[in-house]
């Protein structure tokens, strides 16, 4: 039989277990709320701003907001839009016979005779290539599975904007009511400090992320236009989608960037190289200090180490939220050790 604390213990990993069970199954509407937190974060202040400049109502400013901002996006599709698909859509067909070259080795005589190599290393670099076509096969896979999954997951994304309506619009009273749940004074002061300090926090982070795609889309359109880099456009629109990836997009951005000179016959990839290093000075030290602020203060190193730990977890989605997440348990714990010496000197 079991003593009264042993099955409380029980009673109590059981329930945690169920629980975290429970936010597994219904992951992808969870996540679809997290991102409709960061979305309103992000509107928080146009919306403010409009409701001011107006004279109207909470409702009537995020509806005015949005058609801003759908109005914006669709004059910037109209613009350049077609442009970006254009070479989207031939590098998307291109791709499947450069991967068929890698595959078979062929690719080594061709950027080899590009770049005057010897025939002993274009030999020594096929051999590699097709010693190696079964981990080649397998990476392709498993990218190709991952667009697969990416874009099962496409009407979840487009509920985002949705729920955001509901927190712009009610965001005070959806405070006021988590509030009015906690009756203890000093708990409800601890509370309300959190959820100030993660305001704060979100507001920085999501603007901040969306400024750096911004800066990273013009900086490499810019520079790989100016250098007739193969698919300049559609390169410069997916690195600047990989920079809302901390520390890891770029890292992918160099690599497509490398690949596709490489397997295009593009000859100045060394400029391209020199390029992406200098940018990367410029938005890591510069840009992103200033765009920051204050409002995460976390080390670069603490910063790295979440995202290697939620990419492991949680693949790219992990590696966006780690940083947020690690800021959300600096705030927990700040104010949590405000307020211990509150409740002694009580």
């Amino acid at each position: 039989m079991f003593d009264r604390k042993t099955a409380s213990v029980l009673t109590t990993i059981l329930a945690f277990a169920g629980l975290l069970a429970l936010v597994w199954l219904a992951r992808l509407p969870i996540i679809a709320f997290i991102f409709a937190i960061f979305f309103g974060h992000l509107l928080e202040p146009i919306a403010e701003r409009f409701q001011g400049w107006l004279r109207v109502t909470r409702g009537k400013a995020v509806a005015i907001t949005y058609l801003a901002i759908f109005g914006g996006l669709a004059i910037f599709g109209i613009t350049v839009g077609p442009r970006i698909l254009e070479q989207g859509q031939r590098l998307s067909e291109t791709l499947p016979s450069l991967f068929e070259k890698i595959k078979t080795g062929s690719i080594a005589w061709q950027f080899g005779s590009q770049q005057g190599w010897s025939t002993q290393t274009e030999l020594r670099i096929q051999n590699w290539l097709i010693g190696h076509q079964n981990d080649l096969s397998a990476i392709t896979q498993n990218v190709t599975l991952r667009l697969q999954q990416l874009a099962a997951n496409i009407p979840w994304v487009a509920l985002v904007p949705l729920l955001a309506v509901f927190f712009l619009k009610d965001s005070s009273q959806l405070r006021r009511s988590l509030l009015e749940l906690i009756g203890h004074s000093q708990d409800r002061v601890f509370f309300e400090g959190v959820l100030d300090d993660l305001d704060t926090m979100l507001a920085t982070y999501v603007r901040a992320q969306l400024l750096l795609c911004l800066f990273a889309f013009v900086a490499y359109g810019a520079f790989l236009l100016i250098m007739r880099f193969p698919y300049a456009l559609a390169v410069a629109a997916i690195g600047g989608v990989l920079e809302f990836i901390p520390f890891v997009g770029p890292l992918l951005t160099l690599g497509m960037l490398v690949v596709i000179a490489f397997l295009g016959g593009y000859s100045h990839w060394i400029i391209i190289v020199g390029f992406w290093l200098v940018w990367r000075g410029v938005q890591d030290y510069v840009n992103a200090p200033r765009v920051m602020g204050k409002g995460l203060d976390l080390h670069p190193l603490a910063v790295i180490f979440a995202v290697l730990v939620g990419g492991e977890v949680a693949g790219v989605l992990g590696m966006f939220l780690s940083i947020p997440t690690v800021a959300a348990l600096r705030i927990l714990w700040l104010n949590w050790n405000r307020r211990v010496p509150t409740r002694k000197a009580a």
